[in-house]
């Protein structure tokens, strides 16, 4: 009830938004991609092949606004942007000469009504796991809140193999659908339409296969797609491998039960050797998925070391306890680190780490900064592993 009323306050921000910026969205051609995984990875996959087919194409992520070249920051913790940034950022590219316009979007940015006024020409689903179930309470409001993208949308592109499938279709069945999958069942897969790609994992074949639908929706031809494929590269904080030497370091954003499944699994495949993996959970959001991701981390890790990732005001001891909760009986608790500071744990994970072992460090990523709460301060992963390589003269 007091969301709601709170969306009114959101609402007014959109409307004068759109004002001030001239509905910039009107004279474009714009691409909403939503879900609870995959999502920054399936819109820079968009891009990228639009980029490479030679139109005119920006980017709104969680990472970053690509606008005519031009790279903007958009935030420490944002995915989607507050209606002014998101109008300014259509705007530039409505000035820019732009077409095409992929912009990222969450179901609170859809529930907050952070997108009204933004004329969405295809709406694309990369899944729906339970997350920010502290926001939505429950999966169906989840759904319901995801489904806003696909009601503004004319065309909807989702996926067939997910299990929001049955949820979502049937709030969506009037509106032009083209699934995508594994299976025959599905207009687009890899079936009827064969591709390569560098990506690891069966996630991102799905997240390729979303971008397949889309770019060929709008007219790419599946020649250019599938070349396209072949040159693009992983988001930064997307399985972005920092260190590769006696042992590797991939920093990913994984951050849900739903991406950690997705994930770890293709990680062991592929990894002969010890898996050390670091991570937390995010303080005052979803507690329910704690026990989870312990449970899936200690399926497929060697070694875990449970660390702070934005406790805000929670203990991380407290979260760490939670996370551990879920840890499967048969993973050797003699392997299982609690230590609070970010740091200290990577510290950690460097120290233990053998030859040919990879260290997957998850949940911050790209993000530039940390909460203990008492607002943001500065936080690079990526500096934090130079550090700890440094400290263990590697």
């Amino acid at each position: 009830m007091w969301q709601d009323i709170k969306n009114i306050y959101h609402l007014f921000q959109a409307i004068i938004a759109n004002i001030i910026n001239g509905f910039p969205s009107r004279d474009l051609i714009i691409i909403g991609v939503t879900g609870t995984d995959g999502k920054t990875t399936t819109s820079s996959l968009i891009y990228h092949i639009l980029n490479s087919a030679g139109v005119k194409v920006a980017l709104i992520t969680s990472v970053s606004a690509i606008i005519n070249g031009k790279s903007y920051d958009t935030g420490f913790h944002v995915t989607t942007p507050d209606p002014f940034s998101v109008q300014s950022y259509l705007k530039k590219a409505k000035d820019a000469g732009v077409k095409y316009v992929i912009l990222e979007t969450t179901s609170i940015g859809l529930h907050q009504l952070r997108v009204f006024g933004v004329k969405f020409e295809i709406g694309v689903l990369t899944n729906i796991t339970n997350e920010h179930l502290d926001y939505h309470k429950n999966y169906a409001s989840l759904v319901k809140a995801k489904s806003m993208l696909f009601k503004k949308s004319k065309v909807s592109i989702i996926n067939r193999d997910d299990k929001s499938y049955e949820f979502i279709f049937p709030l969506i069945k009037n509106k032009k659908i083209i699934t995508y999958g594994m299976k025959r069942n599905s207009d687009v897969n890899p079936l009827n339409f064969p591709f390569e790609t560098n990506l690891i994992g069966e996630f991102n074949i799905y997240n390729t296969l979303a971008a397949v639908a889309t770019t060929h929706e709008l007219g790419i031809n599946q020649k250019k797609i599938t070349k396209s494929l072949l040159t693009f590269k992983a988001p930064i904080g997307r399985e972005e491998i920092v260190y590769d030497k006696e042992f590797k370091i991939m920093i990913d954003f994984a951050h849900t039960p739903g991406s950690f499944e997705a994930i770890l699994p293709s990680l062991k495949k592929l990894n002969p050797n010890r898996i050390i993996h670091v991570f937390g959970s995010a303080g005052l959001r979803d507690k329910y998925k704690r026990p989870l991701m312990g449970k899936i981390s200690s399926l497929y890790s060697d070694i875990i070391i449970l660390t702070a990732e934005d406790p805000r005001n929670e203990s991380p001891e407290k979260i760490s306890k939670e996370i551990e909760k879920g840890i499967d009986p048969r993973f050797n608790k003699k392997n299982l680190y609690k230590i609070s500071d970010r740091q200290e744990a990577i510290n950690k994970a460097v120290k233990l780490a053998h030859k040919n072992d990879l260290i997957v460090i998850t949940g911050k990523a790209q993000e530039a900064s940390m909460n203990y709460g008492q607002g943001e301060i500065p936080w690079s992963e990526h500096e934090t592993v130079k550090k700890a390589l440094k400290l263990n003269n590697k």
